[in-house]
């Protein structure tokens, strides 16, 4: 059997004019800036003039992800299409697709099958240009302190110390470590530097956790961006680049308004990634969208370990959010991985790798039921293959923890087939009522904090602190930013900080290789492993397939 792909599906759509989503949203004509025909802008005044109650909000996160795919982003346009195919008033806050997964291994994040935000062609290639502005302000604070060098250093900065790296939206191994200012006194200073991805710059943290333009600007003065000979920090405000900075994104901060495939209204806002940042999307986006519908579904990058651990430790606290309910996606394809199958022999019935792969699924419930304190359902996204014995030894073990199972097949039927999903969301948030609760206390030591996720959320036994993150701590804690949540960069492919551990590893200590403060976003990074903040390109990039015609059709992007 041959399916439509995701852009041929996509190209079916007959979109509904952005002003026309705009108005059934209850988004009065004045606060809608037209990029086109489908895409908006939605002005910040209406967060302020807006007095409707903030309606419920449900997380979407998943297990573990591998190769076979879990389909979260899917799952969640899907269940809020289910949502409303049962009458309720819905909206959904997701993250803008980065380029690096686009031309990369991944893909974009616009959703897949009957589950998808539109026009996609323009979520994942460009959208709105607000990743270029997020650039484009890194960058010039970049400019601005090699240049504050040049002209004559007047505060004293070391630039063996300088902490601040440009960014651009691609995976370029090639930038990760350069040399620069080369070429005599008239072209800089030369040192070492590199380059991050976009959307791991601090400026894409900043953006998304911002409350305001005000806030913003505050957030971005606060940004270390390099330390004096005598230890001292220089900040973007020490510098003078913060009022420029923020009118390159004055109109990037504005959420984008965009639909479903059903006409769901949908803001796709920010991207930071999960496994190097904290994955979700804008605080305004969320707070928008919960103004405007009853239920409001948002996403949380890669597994609950990172995404939905951030957004709990970290956003929600930032913002004063307390989600209702909480979806974990799975597929019995990827739990079976997590039992040790190849990716080649996943067609065939084996409940016995099914029980192998199942405790990573199990304790991601169990973290969002017993650390977090919330109500929660299992999404299992029902391929083919996956036979009723899979499926029900799946419901079994997680009824064992008073957890539902439910099946999803939004991937092929859209809202349709997000009913059921819906309908349990529904009841969670009615008749259950969750006791929310942080995983750890912002009044630990960071090092503790850091222990605590590690051994509450990843079943670490403990870790090991190398000695430069050692006296990384140190400083941070002497200089005052003790008391800043913490933020793990960790691998999005295990819950240990070795890819290869599949399933829920146990027994294994986590190593902390290198711990920073980002003191505009507000959180200590704590980096783990060999995670690196530049991906590179596989060897046969998504890249090579994409394509346009003499009519600007674009093919082979999904």
């Amino acid at each position: 059997m041959s399916y439509l792909s995701d852009i041929e599906i996509a190209s079916r759509c007959e979109m509904k004019p952005i002003n026309e989503i705009a108005k059934n949203a209850g988004i009065d004509e004045k606060y809608v800036e037209n990029y086109g025909k489908y895409k908006a802008k939605i002005d910040l005044s209406l967060l302020d003039e807006t007095d409707r109650a903030d309606g419920k909000l449900v997380l979407v996160t998943a297990i573990t992800p591998t190769p076979a795919g879990e389909g979260k982003t899917t799952t969640t346009i899907g269940l809020a299409d289910g949502l409303k195919s049962i009458g309720k008033n819905v909206t959904v806050a997701l993250r803008e697709p980065s380029l690096g997964p686009v031309f990369g291994v991944k893909g974009g994040a616009a959703g897949g099958g009957y589950a998808q935000v539109v026009p996609m062609e323009d979520i994942n290639l460009h959208f709105t240009g607000d990743f270029h502005a997020i650039g484009a302000a890194n960058n010039l604070l970049a400019a601005m302190l090699d240049n504050h060098i040049q002209q004559g250093n007047e505060l004293n900065i070391d630039v063996r110390k300088i902490v601040w790296k440009r960014c651009v939206d691609m995976n370029d191994r090639q930038l990760r470590f350069i040399v620069d200012g080369m070429g005599g006194k008239a072209n800089g200073v030369p040192r070492e530097d590199g380059f991050d991805i976009t959307v791991a710059s601090e400026v894409m943290a900043v953006f998304c956790l911002a409350t305001s333009i005000d806030d913003l600007k505050e957030r971005l003065s606060k940004i270390i961006v390099a330390y004096t000979y005598d230890d001292k920090p220089v900040t973007a405000g020490d510098i003078k680049a913060v009022g420029a900075m923020a009118a390159l994104l004055k109109d990037a901060i504005k959420p984008n308004l965009v639909q479903t495939l059903e006409g769901t209204p949908a803001f796709v806002h920010g991207g930071p990634f999960a496994n190097i940042a904290h994955g979700c999307n804008s605080v305004m986006a969320t707070k928008m969208a919960m103004k405007l519908g009853d239920y409001t579904v948002t996403e949380a990058g890669f597994g609950a370990d990172l995404g939905a651990e951030k957004f709990l430790d970290i956003k929600c606290r930032m913002a004063g959010l307390k989600p209702d309910a909480v979806v974990i996606v799975a597929t019995v394809r990827a739990l079976k991985m997590h039992g040790g199958l190849d990716k080649t022999q996943l067609k065939d019935e084996d409940v016995e790798a099914l029980e192998k792969g199942i405790p990573n699924l199990l304790r991601h419930v169990s973290n969002i039921k017993n650390v977090f304190r919330l109500p929660c359902v299992v999404a299992i996204n029902r391929f083919p293959t996956d036979t009723d014995r899979e499926i029900d030894f799946i419901i079994e073990r997680c009824n064992q923890l008073g957890v539902n199972t439910v099946l999803s097949t939004v991937w092929a039927d859209g809202g349709k087939g997000g009913e059921k999903l819906a309908k349990e969301v529904v009841r969670l948030c009615e008749e259950e009522r969750g006791d929310f609760s942080f995983s750890y206390s912002l009044d630990l030591p960071i090092r503790e904090k850091i222990e605590t996720i590690a051994g509450r959320i990843y079943g670490a036994d403990g870790m090991h602190v190398l000695p430069g993150a050692k006296k990384q701590i140190e400083t941070l804690e002497n200089l005052g930013f003790g008391g800043l949540p913490v933020c793990m960069a960790k691998t999005q492919y295990s819950f240990s900080d070795d890819p290869k551990k599949l399933g829920a590893p146990e027994g294994y200590k986590i190593t902390v290789r290198n711990v920073k403060v980002c003191s505009g976003a507000g959180f200590i990074v704590a980096q783990t492993g060999d995670i690196l903040t530049m991906p590179g390109l596989p060897k046969k990039p998504a890249a090579e397939n994409i394509d346009v015609d003499s009519n600007g059709k674009i093919t082979g992007l999904f």
